[in-house]
């Protein structure tokens, strides 16, 4: 599941800025594909950071995640056309870095965290035994 939508990609960047980085086929008209693999793409990049103290699925998207993957995949789409700018790779850094700090738990998204597991070791406890050699029977 992504982050988020081509509608969140048009509110941001508008639709002309997606046309020039999503047309692959030069029909004037935006290649839904194209932008729905970017968004993919992006999300499992987030994926791999916010996994590191988030359970995932996400029971919600937080906002900051949808701003997060839409700069993200106009980012790549820009480079893949070779046109990023400089201002979309600062965009793409400033993501990652923000990622970054959500993975090492600096910073938080707003949402529960699973408690924390343990090292797989079980410790069972029990009263001292009362049958076994040595013991007398009443």
């Amino acid at each position: 599941m992504a982050y988020a939508t081509q509608q969140n990609m048009a509110d941001r960047y508008g639709d002309d800025q997606l046309l020039i980085v999503a047309d692959r086929d030069n029909d004037s008209v935006v290649d839904a594909a194209v932008i729905e693999q970017a968004l993919l793409d992006a999300s499992a990049e987030i994926d791999t950071y916010v996994a590191a103290k988030y359970a995932l699925p996400l029971s919600t998207v937080p906002t900051v995640l949808t701003r997060l993957c839409v700069d993200i995949s106009m980012y790549r789409l820009a480079a893949d056309r070779d046109i990023a700018t400089e201002e979309r790779r600062k965009r793409y850094e400033d993501a990652v870095y923000l990622l970054r700090r959500i993975a090492t738990g600096e910073v938080s998204l707003g949402i529960q965290t699973p408690p924390p597991s343990s090292n797989g070791a079980v410790v069972v406890t029990s009263q001292a035994r009362r049958f076994g050699r040595g013991k007398k029977l009443l």
